[in-house]
């Protein structure tokens, strides 16, 4: 199945489905954005398992980066700023004082080139330049998406021609319950982490390692989002009463599961941390395919580096010099449990 542009919205704007007997995706060549996953749940039906919108204006409009292709840095860069050899380099401030997830024209807002289009692979490809948001250089990011049976492969490769940092993510919004009929709350996640990083009133990480023993952030042997969410636990109430939490990870996966479809998701990735995001932040001022947008709807598994990693010498370093080649790599594997 080749991809068609659709004139009536953006003649720039490319939506192209992937297609397995038992999964089908489709992406967009703006922002990159995974707009749609639909896999089948223990009785057979194929539903959707992400959040996203039917057209560009709604992207533009409400989106808080649904599906999308987040940079140059994924996270929260302090104060908006950085420095590299004693040069400091001044970022968009986006949120608040900090610069969030590549600034206010990151790589999710961009129409990226396609360079190859078929029913199991779609080939992306943009330019940032040297300057955009404030970052130094000029980089150039390959994203391509591989769908093999029930598991989809995101691989993201970037090259700059001056030392900047660089620290991507996907960061669509799951939901496993099927075309948004529950929220996440009851969803079963097993991370195997037993280290997170603790953030401060603004989010951004404190520099600290502490150990989830004892804690609503302990996933090692798998929890509800709603027994984090619901607690009155420091930690998850500083996140609005659910997760925006960095977690290390000891083994680079994790699962998710929803109890009542009986849907899995199985992520593994070659990134040394996962954000888990659920939703607390989501507006209710629009909907999302009809259904009334909330907190809780959605849950974003961020595999990246440490978030402000640029700024803190205790994280590892996220610089790419020249000729360096920056790679990460996200499998995302749909199943079935059977046991009701």
């Amino acid at each position: 199945m080749t991809y068609e542009t659709h004139q009536t919205e953006d003649a720039r704007l490319v939506r192209h489905r992937l297609m397995q007997p038992d999964m089908e995706v489709e992406i967009w060549n703006y922002g990159g954005i995974i707009n749609d996953v639909r896999v089948k749940d223990r009785s057979g039906k194929m539903e959707s398992v992400v959040l996203g919108f039917d057209t560009l204006a709604a992207y533009k409009e409400h989106s808080p980066y649904f599906g999308a292709i987040v940079g140059r840095v994924a996270g929260r860069i302090g104060q908006a700023r950085f420095s590299i050899a004693e040069q400091t380099y001044h970022l968009a401030a986006n949120d608040g004082t900090n610069h969030l997830h590549g600034g206010t024209h990151g790589f999710d807002q961009v129409f990226f080139d396609v360079i190859e289009a078929t029913e199991q692979l779609l080939h992306l490809r943009t330019l940032s330049p040297d300057g955009c948001e404030g970052y130094p250089g000029d980089v150039t990011v390959d994203v391509i998406y591989r769908l093999n049976g029930t598991a989809l492969t995101l691989s993201i490769e970037a090259t700059t021609d001056q030392t900047t940092p660089l620290n991507v993510t996907n960061h669509t919004y799951w939901n496993l319950s099927g075309n948004l009929q529950r929220d996440i709350l009851d969803h079963q996640l097993t991370l195997p982490s037993s280290t997170y990083l603790p953030l401060g009133s603004d989010l951004l990480p404190t520099g600290e390692f502490r150990a989830v023993d004892g804690t609503v952030l302990d996933f090692r042997t798998g929890r509800s989002i709603r027994s984090g969410a619901e607690s009155e636990s420091e930690e998850t109430v500083n996140a609005g009463n659910g997760y925006d939490h960095p977690f290390v990870l000891d083994e680079g996966r994790a699962q998710l599961m929803d109890p009542v479809s009986g849907r899995t998701l199985q992520m593994t990735t070659n990134q040394p941390v996962v954000v888990l995001y659920t939703g607390t932040q989501l507006l209710t001022d629009y909907t999302v395919r009809g259904v009334p947008s909330r907190p809780s709807l959605g849950l974003c598994l961020e595999a990246q580096v440490h978030p402000n990693a640029v700024n803190e010498s205790r994280f590892p370093s996220i610089l790419i010099e020249q000729g360096a080649t920056y790679q990460w790599e996200t499998t995302y594997r749909f199943g079935i449990n059977n046991v009701n």
